[in-house]
């Protein structure tokens, strides 16, 4: 598994898409940060991730998913990796583990505007940090159903389009809770929502619901990759 990873993270930096995503991450980030500067106040600081977690989630996390499969499908290398003697799962978790480390360094690289505006200000950190990791487990779960939508389709693009268009449908479901009259459909459709599973992170406030929530997401799609995988190879 470990070897996988490491294989598929040097994969991003081998090609364009790794400095792409990085980059196009830090750029959104460096809008977000000027307008904190304008603003000169750090209080402003944790909106900035509560404010491109969009962006990151529907235009960003399918950039570094629709490779995973789709590319050893096209290439035709996934029956070398699928009679290779490694478990699926070790497969599977490790192309997850390698995405989700790139989206974490893209994360962490965005902290540094916060860590220079610290030596002059007083970021709320607690709230940020908090942000932060409801971003990471909110991303764990993105990247997961993207490495599933990839094993399913050997076109890049194809992987890309269907992963923005789950995760649009995720992050806004929760706002048709407000024009549905159904009690029962408005309270499903919000527990359903990513964004309002990520908004009590943006406050500060640790939720476990919302963490098991990422994570139960994140095992599922994982497992239906690895059933995917493995049908497969006894095909």
């Amino acid at each position: 598994m470990i070897a996988i990873a490491k294989k598929e993270l040097r994969g991003y930096f081998f090609a364009p898409i790794g400095y792409v995503f990085l980059g196009i991450m830090l750029l959104i980030f460096g809008f977000f940060y000027e307008q904190v500067l304008g603003m000169q106040s750090s209080g402003y600081i944790p909106m900035v991730y509560s404010t491109a977690f969009t962006w990151m989630m529907l235009i960003l996390l399918p950039l570094i998913t629709m490779r995973t499969f789709s590319e050893e499908i096209r290439n035709k290398t996934d029956q070398g990796l699928l009679t290779a003697p490694v478990g699926v799962f070790s497969i599977v978790f490790g192309k997850f583990l390698a995405a989700f480390l790139m989206f974490t360094i893209g994360i962490l690289a965005s902290l540094i505007p916060a860590v220079v505006i610290s030596f002059i200000g007083s970021p709320d950190w607690p709230r940020i940090l908090c942000t932060i990791l409801g971003a990471l487990l909110c991303g764990a779960a993105f990247i997961a159903i993207g490495n599933f939508i990839s094993s399913l389709t050997q076109s890049q693009v194809v992987s890309a389009i269907a992963t923005f268009g789950i995760s649009l449908v995720l992050l806004l479901v929760g706002d048709l809770s407000t024009t549905v009259n159904n009690d029962v459909l408005a309270k499903i459709l919000n527990w359903i929502s990513f964004n309002a599973r990520f908004q009590p992170f943006t406050n500060g406030i640790f939720n476990v619901t919302s963490m098991i929530f990422f994570l139960s997401v994140a095992a599922v799609f994982l497992f239906l990759t690895a059933r995917k995988l493995e049908s497969k190879r006894w095909s």
